[in-house]
């Protein structure tokens, strides 16, 4: 069935009536006006009454989006997953109303944003389909929505982000006021890595068993997997197989779900498990074709984020799931998918994990890296190329351009990358550099043409290549470069990720890096081993922009920061180099001087990641996903209220628990740990709520929460109940295990901290007054302390 109809007046009653029928609604527009939402917001609150889901993506274009009725949607609507995309001077048009019920789909797409005048008496044409279940046509433009609702540009709608939005709204508004609206021919582009794909040639691949690199990573998968981990990260730089770690590991499981976010990453690790498993069952699940494999299944995150599609399976229906390119699962729809399954085992794979870019991965899998291969490490084993790094001037002042949202203004980078002069200076540096074949990395595919052009009137076989190519010339282009009939592709982020080009020799980096990891990945496309390549040359223009010292770090393995950038101050493998002009390095150790102080640093680290995560981090968030290191909070504000305190973002009776309680907060984050004893009593504790955790107790009431707490996963148990005393523990016996938390974290913590702890040789108990008031707040804090001491205290001892 497929009903077809033009509606040119009051959209409104049509909505109403879908939302009062849909079980899933998805809903993107351009802009939101308070006018609008009031018409539909009773229609959307009975729909969340009786179970529905709403995600709702709004654009931030031009700042017609109402700050107002972003705060209606989260007051009156917190039921609904809201996103905001953070356009940065691109367009952004999109009208669509997409509905699921349970016999069908309805599908509402044109003209009209939310606002009374769009839905009531505006001159607006939508067109409505209504279609059966499992249409395609359906499929693919839900798969769509998701793609735009998970980009990297879109940000979760929450009072922070709100906050921030209402003051560029108010900035925004004047400014527009007096000026011209943005030209859409210029700011209209391809979404950054949006319908963006290219054809990449089937390898050959004569021996199907481990690798190095991947021995090394599966050893210690396999360690982890007897050890009763459950879930685990693997790092590996690009070009040492990641795909194939994850087929070999897969042998150890019966179903297996390999989740990634593009076709081609699909479909080529479709190609690799096959590669070693030939007879195995293997199937598609995306937005066309939606089948399960008996024995693998390779889904596309942007089909299985439809909780229609998600409640297709049931919650064990995998024994293993592989997430790839795994620094993208940060998103709270992937969150959602991974939170719904319940495997034997979680594998992260990556070659880059997000920590430098303030987004870090590491959190998704607890914290536990079975193996981290750095591609300089890779360089120095001969599994990868060695790199000449030529570090040249970027003529582009970068102190002019607008930064917001961690981008630069789009439209304004554009109008200085469209010069002669900086396209001379690129050309110049590439000429004097380059060797045989060569990419070039743009910030934008007006850019990339604009660059091609430039490189063509000096004689060279330039070609830009993107979303908006044809496709033959896509399908067609790497065959061209290896052959030689062309010199240099440039593109925007077609190569970042799952396409192989072993022979390119050469890298331009023709951009400023905004993404330490798509700088990273970019890297990694020069890095492969080819019979006739001796090593990569990396040509980067380098400016005064906000990356510009912080992403030298990616030929670092240590944290030690670089001060003078000389060639001496990096510790190379044999055969690589970096060289930096003169007036390079003026630049580098200019801004290295205007860096803020650490303490200062760690806020803004913090600040971040609050508006990624739209709330307050926790201590353990903001250790796993913050770009500064947490022992900071340890050094030098003592716990992490004191540092909520100094980051100023505590209510007024929040900062007056901090002052009120300060010193418990310290004993909590301080306390000397040589176990994990102190924090398993304090968490048995707190199990009996704000109120009574504070209350005495016996060893014997502890000692089943403590055992079970030890030896429940094996790396605990390695840790704490290993040694001579500790084995004689792994067997439950209740006098032995009250007898060692009696003469252990009872009788060692209340020696240390006799101020808060009474302990009678019976009964332990903390003994300082707590306000009524205060209660959830102090008891919220220490168990949040007590989390991230736990978590830190085993990743401490696993890594050791």
């Amino acid at each position: 069935m497929r009903e077809l109809s033009l509606i040119t007046e009051n959209l409104q009653s049509t909505l109403i009536e879908q939302i009062d029928e849909a079980t899933e609604i998805y809903i993107a527009v351009a802009f939101v006006q308070p006018s609008g939402l009031r018409l539909l917001m009773p229609a959307f609150q009975r729909a969340v009454q009786r179970g529905a889901t709403i995600h709702f993506l709004i654009g931030d274009y031009l700042y017609i989006t109402s700050p107002d009725a972003l705060d209606m949607l989260l007051q009156q609507l917190p039921e609904a997953e809201t996103r905001l995309f953070m356009s940065n001077g691109r367009s952004f048009h999109p009208k669509a109303y997409l509905f699921r019920f349970s016999d069908g789909t309805h599908s509402v797409i044109g003209s009209s944003n939310v606002s009374k005048s769009a839905l009531t008496t505006g001159v607006e044409w939508n067109v409505s389909v209504r279609l059966n279940e499992g249409d395609p046509f359906f499929e693919e433009a839900n798969e769509q929505f998701f793609k735009l609702f998970l980009h990297e540009q879109t940000v979760p709608l929450q009072p922070y982000t709100l906050e921030d939005y209402r003051k560029q709204y108010e900035i925004k508004a004047i400014q527009l006021s007096l000026s011209d609206p943005l030209d859409d021919s210029v700011t209209e582009q391809t979404i950054k890595g949006e319908n963006e794909a290219i054809y990449d040639p089937s390898a050959t691949y004569d021996i199907i068993t481990p690798r190095p690199a991947q021995q090394i990573a599966l050893k210690q998968l396999e360690e982890m997997l007897e050890d009763e981990y459950d879930k685990a990260l693997v790092v590996l730089a690009t070009g040492l197989g990641k795909t194939y770690l994850a087929a070999f590991f897969s042998k150890h499981f019966q179903r297996v779900l390999f989740i990634a976010h593009r076709e081609e990453l699909l479909i080529q690790a479709k190609r690799s498990f096959l590669t070693v498993e030939p007879d195995a069952d293997a199937a598609i699940f995306n937005g066309t074709v939606k089948e399960v494999g008996e024995r693998f299944t390779f889904a596309s995150i942007f089909t299985l984020a439809s909780p229609h599609h998600l409640r297709s399976f049931e919650p064990d229906a995998f024994d293993l799931i592989v997430i790839d390119e795994f620094h993208h699962a940060t998103a709270p729809t992937y969150e959602r998918v991974l939170h719904y399954f319940e495997p034997t085992f979680l594998l992260g794979i990556t070659a880059t994990p997000e920590r430098l870019d303030n987004k870090d991965v590491y959190a998704l899998c607890d914290g536990n890296v079975a193996a981290s291969i750095h591609f300089i490490d890779a360089i120095r084993n001969e599994w990868l190329a060695p790199f000449v790094y030529y570090g040249i001037r970027d003529p582009i002042d970068y102190d002019y351009i607008s930064w917001r949202n961690k981008r630069y203004d789009e439209q304004q980078l554009l109008q200085e990358q469209l010069k002669d002069q900086y396209a001379l200076a690129a050309y110049d540096a590439w000429y004097e550099h380059k060797q045989t074949k060569s990419l070039g990395f743009c910030s934008s595919v007006i850019q990339a043409n604009f660059m091609s052009e430039f490189f063509k009137s000096k004689g060279v076989a330039a070609l830009a290549l993107h979303g908006e190519s044809p496709p033959l010339e896509r399908r067609t282009a790497i065959e061209r470069l290896e052959r030689g009939e062309l010199d240099i592709i440039f593109t925007v982020n077609l190569f970042n990720e799952g396409v192989d080009i072993p022979s390119v020799d050469t890298l331009l980096f023709a951009r400023p890096t905004e993404s330490l990891t798509v700088f990273t990945q970019q890297i990694g496309r020069g890095l492969r081993l080819f019979p006739s390549k001796s090593h990569c040359v990396i040509i980067d223009l380098i400016g005064n922009y906000k990356n510009a010292t912080t992403k030298l770090a990616v030929f670092q393995q240590t944290e030690r920061e670089l001060v003078t950038f000389s060639p001496s101050e990096f510790d190379l493998p044999e055969h690589c180099s970096i060289h930096f002009e003169t007036e390079v390095v003026d630049i580098l150790r200019k801004m290295n001087e205007m860096k803020s102080p650490r303490k200062q640093r760690a806020i803004e680290s913090f600040l971040t990641l609050q508006r990624e995560l739209g709330r307050r981090p926790t201590y353990l968030e903001f250790h796993l996903h913050g770009s500064a290191d947490s022992k900071i909070v340890h050094q030098d504000f003592q716990s992490y209220p004191n540092f909520l305190y100094n980051a100023d973002v505590l209510t007024l009776e929040e900062r007056h628990v901090v002052e009120t309680y300060r010193e418990w907060f310290i004993e909590v984050n301080k306390t000397r740990m040589a176990k994990s004893y102190k924090m398993v009593v304090l968490l048995a504790m707190l199990q009996r709520g704000p109120k009574k955790w504070r209350e005495p107790i016996t060893a014997e009431e502890i000692a089943p929460f403590f055992h079970e707490y030890v030896i429940g996963k094996e790396y605990r148990k390695k840790a704490d109940f290993s040694d001579r005393i500790g084995k004689k523990l792994q067997k439950y016996d209740e006098k032995k295990m009250a007898t060692h938390i009696r003469n252990n974290p009872f009788h060692y913590w209340a020696k240390s901290a006799s101020s808060f702890i009474t302990w009678d040789g019976s009964h332990f108990s903390f003994h300082f007054p707590i306000a009524e008031e205060h209660e959830t707040i102090v008891y919220e804090w220490t168990k949040d302390i007590c989390l991230y001491r736990l978590h830190t205290y085993f990743e401490r001892k696993a890594n050791s």
